[in-house]
């Protein structure tokens, strides 16, 4: 069996800045391998107005909070921020956390982010296209950076799309996020395994991580043949990472 992560996502959302920052030290002290936050700006279930903070202005809290863990956004959408700008913001929050940022990205979807901030939503395939072209320019630029980051600030791209986003993927990522069934994941894994031979990437250098929800824990063996070798666990307030605790077990056992 191959080494299996655990991770959990805290969602920014009907919560407080301090309770946020009390979970992620909680994760870490438990020994998540990773903690993560969406990049939304408006609550994505429940009360449409409740409470919701900014992701990376959070992730830099965080990194301070944390020693440990590997910390994102699952993740980042991609026209929210200058692509140059998000290269610098993730950069420095590399910084921060002593090499422990990942630069997880999507192209988006949340509409009323959208609209009541003002950016362009379109279409799904033209912001796909717009994820498309900011990714060399978020590579380029975090390579022309002074100081450079601290650590190896992977790239992870979320998504399922077979015919863009999975090429994506295998073009410039080092990690891939998806959610659904066991056997919908590994279809997937597989499509992406064939974009990787077609454009020259080997398979292996890809990081499989899986979203799922607490009750899919008992299903994490199947996930694993699937492929699946990191798994992230959604909490909201009042963050309970019992589920955490109880799939460490299970995997490092």
């Amino acid at each position: 069996m191959p080494d299996i992560r655990v991770g959990v996502q805290l969602h920014p959302q009907a919560t407080t800045v301090d309770r946020l920052r009390q979970a992620a030290k909680a994760a870490d002290q438990l020994g998540v391998d990773s903690i993560w936050v969406w990049d939304h700006f408006y609550p994505l279930y429940g009360d449409p107005g409740a409470a919701h903070f900014e992701a990376y202005t959070l992730l830099a809290a965080l990194a301070v909070d944390t020693h440990q863990a590997q910390l994102g956004a699952l993740v980042t959408c991609n026209t929210y921020r200058n692509p140059n700008l998000l290269a610098d913001m993730a950069r420095t929050i590399d910084h921060i956390s002593a090499g422990r940022f990942t630069l997880g990205i999507g192209s988006g979807w949340f509409e009323r982010d959208y609209t009541e901030y003002g950016y362009h939503f379109g279409t799904a395939p033209e912001r796909l296209r717009l994820l498309g072209d900011a990714l060399p320019v978020i590579k380029d630029r975090l390579a022309r950076l002074t100081p450079g980051p601290v650590g190896p600030l992977p790239i992870l791209i979320g998504g399922a799309g077979e015919k863009v986003t999975l090429r994506l993927v295998a073009q410039y990522a080092d990690g891939w996020n998806a959610a659904g069934t066991p056997e919908t994941y590994a279809a997937k894994s597989k499509v992406l395994d064939q974009w990787c031979h077609d454009v020259g990437r080997d398979p292996a250098a890809i990081e499989r991580t899986v979203l799922i929800p607490p009750d899919d824990i008992a299903r994490w063996d199947q996930f694993v043949e699937a492929g699946a070798t990191h798994f992230i666990l959604m909490t909201g307030d009042p963050f309970d990472l019992d589920p955490a605790a109880d799939l460490i077990d299970r995997t490092r056992g």
